[in-house]
């Protein structure tokens, strides 16, 4: 390889998201020379593709919904709302994108001084001598030999081979975000936090929309979640079918878009609309990244396998973000970049911990949780208390007219501790964050009963939730302790 430019630097990153800015963050400041290399658009999936732009658009639906429901909602009050203008929504969506990935990403590169290079990233060489090649775009081809390297490549939505999908022009998360116009009828394939959010988003933009899940909708959360979803969603209009199974897709003759064929409770069935939506899941990005050749070891759907300190079978190697199978949410992914260069610059030997992670989704009221279920504490062994709260007794819910909802309380029965917390509700995000401090202090039923919680905050029903372990709250007044 005459004549190929050699770069010698401390760390080299592939990918240019969440993990891998915290990981360049940290390092710089350690004083370590850093290179990024990134292929395509800086910033990675959260701001180009994923939270920010599908929360703005999801905060636009939203307040079209609210004008169009506000009438029902709210006596004395008339509102309404028009057809999308979704070339100017979509623009909106794009200067806000733009905006954040200037000032939080590209602008940050010449703050903290690291080298971004653009182009394909492979390994060469061998496990005993890696070396990171890049391809840029014009062909030219360097080599980075670092003393360490983070691959943070991120998750791209995946498809389940279903027949005839591959001949149909169908819609991910990513692809949705581009739409020209609000589709006249979709279907949406999956029941997971993305669907769910997707869903409601083209709903309340005026999309026919029907859900087929395979199982109960967030199945990983408790079964009140997926029972208060499915009458939200009734509420807008949009159909949901669990225990979905899909046969195959196709083309619809009659009307040029697509037809789905799937086994329900009712049967075999078929589903007309004018655009698919499939978001049944995402998988690691690592195709073509020549880990095998170093010995770096993947799992079944591609992810790279780490300890929890974020090191791969490769001890100069490590990985971080959705790229090693973890949860995939963008703080996850920034903690992990933080870990790995503590760890592989100071031999740290911190380990990532996910038993207080918060979880949220974005739908409209939302869902957020930290801790354990119901369910999980007992397989854990737990002897559990739950109480579920449901919001008509939460005076800001009240207040907000929509009691739709609720709060429950997983507590060890033996000693109170509270061991997870489930909302939805409005800011239902904001109460997963309360419970992370709640359950990361170890706190009890009974002291988060007693303690100071300002009225008409949606904060105050964790409170009450925690009350009604020991008190009947309907008997409560409103604004009493």
């Amino acid at each position: 390889m005459g004549g190929t430019a050699v770069i010698e630097t401390d760390l080299a990153i592939i990918g240019s998201g969440g993990g891998a800015f915290a990981a360049a963050i940290r390092a710089t400041s350690l004083g370590q020379r850093v290179v990024m290399v990134e292929r395509s658009t800086v910033g990675g999936t959260c701001v180009n593709t994923g939270c920010v732009p599908s929360k703005a658009l999801l905060a636009a639906a939203g307040a079209r919904h609210v004008a169009l429901d506000a009438s029902g909602r709210f006596p004395g009050l008339a509102a309404s709302a028009g057809p999308v203008d979704m070339p100017g929504l979509m623009a909106g969506k794009d200067g806000l994108v733009e905006g954040m990935r200037s000032e939080k990403y590209v602008d940050l590169i010449a703050d903290y001084g690291w080298d971004l290079r653009r182009g394909e990233a492979a390994f060469t060489g061998t496990a005993q001598d890696p070396v990171l090649e890049i391809t840029g775009r014009g062909g030219a081809v360097e080599e980075v030999r670092a003393g360490h390297y983070l691959v943070a490549t991120g998750s791209a939505p995946w498809a389940p081979p279903i027949p005839g999908l591959e001949d149909v022009d169908y819609l991910t998360s990513t692809t949705a975000m581009e739409l020209p116009e609000v589709p006249e009828s979709m279907i949406v394939l999956g029941g997971g936090y993305v669907a769910l959010e997707q869903a409601q988003l083209f709903a309340r933009l005026g999309s026919q929309v029907t859900v087929l899940a395979r199982s109960r909708l967030l199945s990983g959360e408790e079964p009140e979640v997926s029972k208060t979803l499915m009458g939200v969603f009734a509420d807008e209009g949009i159909q949901v079918l669990r225990r979905a199974a899909v046969e195959s897709v196709g083309t619809d003759p009659a009307t040029g878009g697509v037809v789905v064929a799937a086994t329900t409770r009712a049967g075999r069935q078929e589903f007309t609309a004018d655009r698919l939506l499939v978001a049944t899941g995402r998988r690691a990005v690592t195709e073509g990244l020549g880990l095998g050749t170093v010995g770096v070891a993947t799992g079944g759907r591609g992810e790279i396998l780490v300890e929890d300190t974020l090191a791969s079978s490769h001890p100069r190697i490590w990985a971080a973000g959705d790229v090693t199978g973890h949860p995939e949410f963008v703080y996850v992914a920034s903690a992990h970049g933080v870990t790995a260069v503590e760890n592989a610059f100071h031999g740290a030997g911190q380990r990532v911990d996910y038993t207080h992670l918060p979880r949220v989704t974005f739908t409209s009221p939302a869902v957020g949780a930290v801790g354990m279920t119901d369910k999980q504490a007992r397989e854990a062994g737990i002897r559990c208390e739950c109480r579920v709260l449901p919001l008509e007794y939460v005076p800001r819910a009240l207040v907000n007219r929509d009691t739709r909802g609720f709060i429950k309380i997983v507590a060890d029965a033996d000693t109170g501790r509270i061991v997870g917390i489930t909302a939805v509700a409005q800011e239902a995000g904001d109460l997963a964050a309360a419970g992370v401090y709640i359950l990361s202090a170890g706190m009890t039923v009974d002291q988060v009963a007693t303690l100071w919680c300002p009225y008409l905050t949606m904060a105050e029903g964790v409170k009450i939730a925690a009350q009604s372990f020991r008190t009947d709250v309907s008997k409560l007044s409103c604004c009493a302790a």
